[in-house]
């Protein structure tokens, strides 16, 4: 075991060092949010990740402006300019954010279905998308207006689902949506093994996120691109089974990432090689960007059975340092 360590880490410490720089921008963020079942189970059975944003709470914390275009999902972004267009102010009536990537088809790639929760007025909204001749389909009594021209495979759709409930995406993963909606189709709560895993992280932060084996691998292959050339720890990174994250804020953020391994072996191979390429990427870091430095001197790594946890205590001037130089613009 001691030979398989030393070998892995010799190869694997630049690798496993920017996944821990890369966790420090991993999806996240304060009081603990937790989002309601219902809501959850609105979400069809077949999603690969899961994830959830306190923005109510997150508004309070003089950094998050800063943060929010980092750590949201980029579709967001459209739906935010969908709201203003129907005269909601998404940066004050929406509170609470989750959304989900869908990657069961080869044919249509990855498609994301979010739900924004808080104060709406969907008889106004939707008068004023008829006075600007928005495209609009009907699906099971419900209105999905397109931002664009609804046709292309990447536009984004949007509907009310109430005055309390928004819902954007893809139309075919928002039609996903609705037919759990409408009992078409299985909800997320019956994935028996993603849904405990989000029982389990909802409430444990301001932003929290679960992501099954195929998107486990997926971010590995993103966070951690040169792992293909070591045989070793692709395998490792390739048996792993799942991954959440969460994140409490307060004057400075607390992260926190929980790999589950295939196996005891695994999750101590794995944080040997962790803890080895902390310290190789401190000192790459500590002339050029002491502020992420310094944060990787707080990470801890802990195997524990076939689980690898790893927190991340950042401080407020860290954070505001790291935000500066864009550390958490991973896409998403």
């Amino acid at each position: 075991m001691k030979n398989r360590i030393r070998k892995f880490v010799t190869k694997a410490s630049p690798a496993a060092a920017l996944l821990l720089a890369a966790l420090v921008s991993a999806p996240q963020p304060s009081v603990a949010g937790s989002l309601s079942t219902a809501v959850i189970g609105m979400f069809p059975k077949t999603v690969g990740e899961f994830a959830y944003a306190d923005l109510k709470t997150a508004r309070k914390y003089t950094w998050f402006p800063q943060l929010r275009e980092q750590l949201l999902p980029s579709r967001f972004r459209d739906f935010e300019k969908f709201l203003s267009t129907a005269g909601v102010d998404p940066n004050a009536q929406v509170e609470e954010l989750a959304w989900a990537g869908i990657n069961d088809s080869p044919d249509s790639g990855e498609q994301i279905v979010g739900v924004a929760l808080g104060q709406f007025d969907p008889n106004s909204s939707e008068q004023r998308f008829k006075q600007q001749k928005m495209p609009m389909v009907e699906v099971h009594g419900f209105h999905l207006y397109a931002f664009g021209s609804g046709s292309g495979p990447g536009d984004i759709m949007f509907t009310f689902i109430d005055s309390n409930t928004a819902a954007f995406g893809q139309r075919p993963a928002l039609e996903k949506l609705i037919d759990v909606r409408t009992g078409g189709t299985e909800s997320l709560l019956t994935n028996d093994k993603l849904f405990p895993l989000i029982n389990e992280a909802n409430g444990g932060g301001l932003i929290w996120a679960v992501l099954d084996q195929n998107y486990t691998r997926l971010a590995m292959q993103q966070l951690v691109p040169q792992a293909s050339q070591f045989p070793q720890a692709s395998t490792i990174l390739d048996r792993m089974k799942a991954m959440t994250i969460d994140v409490d804020a307060d004057k400075g953020v607390d992260a926190r990432f929980q790999a589950i391994c295939n196996s005891t072996d695994d999750a101590n191979l794995l944080g040997a090689a962790l803890q080895a390429g902390l310290l190789y990427r401190r000192y790459q870091e500590s002339q050029t960007n002491p502020a992420l430095a310094g944060a990787l001197d707080n990470v801890h790594v802990e195997p524990s059975g076939d689980h690898l946890k790893v927190e991340i205590p950042i401080s407020q001037d860290q954070l505001l340092s790291l935000i500066s130089s864009r550390a958490f613009a991973v896409p998403i």
